[in-house]
Formats: structure tokens, C-alpha cells, sequence
């Protein structure tokens, strides 16, 4: 994905360690840790993102 336009939140930490990047790639949306950005992407379906979104929005993928 060379050409893919990376993004990070606006809420990520103020180092950009400790976040997610988000491009979107023809027909789908990648996802890669901006730690690592060589490393593996995980790629969903517009409706896959958008379930997932609001998924972590309500709580549903807490860790704590």
C-alpha cells in the first residue's frame, strides 16, 4: 500500500506511539499500528469499519 494517505486521530497521544493509522484503499479500509509502519495492515469493508467504530465507541472492545 505505497501510495495509500495514512491517518492518525486527533486524540492519539501527543508522541503518536501509542495510536492506530487509517487509510482508505480502493475498495477498503486499512488499519496499521503507527509503531510499526512496515508491519502488517488489517484491511475491512466500509460497513466492516463502520460496525467496528461504533463497536469501540460503545464500550464493546475495552480492555479494562
Amino acid at each position: 500500500m505505497p501510495t495509500a494517505r495514512w491517518r492518525k486521530s486527533s486524540y492519539s497521544g501527543g508522541q503518536g506511539g501509542e495510536c492506530v493509522e487509517v487509510a482508505n484503499v480502493a475498495a477498503v479500509i486499512a488499519v496499521r499500528d503507527s509503531k510499526d509502519p512496515a508491519g502488517p495492515k488489517v484491511t475491512l469493508t466500509a460497513s466492516g469499519w463502520c460496525d467496528l467504530a461504533r463497536r469501540i465507541k460503545s464500550g464493546e472492545h475495552d480492555l479494562i
